[in-house]
């Protein structure tokens, strides 16, 4: 599928469904569809590096996901441990730098840890910009947000009166990152769930009926597609040609 080289998004987030499902419509264990879904993630990153996209924000494990039953948790958990030990050769090789957004301080130790030794070792990389949303919620994110501005407001350094967009957008998790230009939904839900509330103001959205770990690179071709066929207007009407 043919997409314009020259208007590639430059910032792709993803929300991950379906993995669960994917797993018990073949009658195995729900980890399994995890672990599949993890092989998918090595591909797509690679492959949209490939393809010129800048920076990708992947939802990994929501706040909310803790509900889930105990013995899950634990497998998604020991799974981003062991991915983190596992491709960090393969972040350094390809230049691609790790970031991490969410309440990562409530991770237990095992997944913290190497993560923060990923995130490290890659910080100078000049690659794809990959973000990791786990333990992350869009409402706690403004949450944290406006709790750093009070901080400054009570220090005396921030004038409430100063407090606009650009303010509080400093506080988010990853301040620097242009916001998404897309995001994609896999396994047909209509929803946001919570994803990068601020930051997906203006994105162009593309829900796929394709659970995550069946997503291949024709997919992310064809939500690039749709996204390319798009008029952005960002609230004004665009220019006549």
């Amino acid at each position: 599928m043919g997409v314009d080289p020259e208007r590639i998004p430059q910032h792709i987030a993803v929300i991950m469904d379906g993995n669960g499902r994917w797993a018990e419509r073949r009658g195995w264990p729900r980890l399994m569809g995890h672990e599949r879904g993890y092989q998918t993630v090595d591909r797509i990153v690679t492959f949209a590096a490939e393809l010129g996209v800048r920076a990708m924000t992947l939802y990994t494990f929501s706040a909310e996901n803790w509900r889930r039953p105990e013995s899950e948790i634990e497998g998604i958990m020991r799974l981003i441990a062991q991915a983190a030990r596992e491709q960090l050769m393969k972040l350094l090789e390809n230049g691609v730098q790790l970031r991490l957004a969410g309440r990562i301080h409530e991770l237990p130790d095992f997944v913290r840890e190497p993560l923060l030794e990923d995130v490290l070792s890659t910080r100078d990389n000049t690659g794809l910009v990959l973000t990791l949303a786990i333990n992350y919620g869009g409402r706690a994110e403004l949450v944290d947000a406006a709790r750093a501005l009070a901080e400054q407001v009570r220090a005396g350094t921030l004038d409430p009166a100063q407090i606009g967009e650009d303010t509080l957008a400093a506080c988010l998790y990853q301040p620097d990152l242009p916001e998404p230009d897309l995001l994609i939904r896999t396994a047909g839900e209509m929803r946001i769930s919570n994803f990068l509330l601020w930051q997906i103001a203006y994105a162009e959205i593309h829900v796929t009926q394709v659970l995550w770990p069946d997503f291949s690179e024709d997919d992310l071709l064809r939500a690039i597609a749709d996204y390319q066929s798009r008029v952005r207007k960002f609230g004004g009407i665009p220019a006549a040609v």
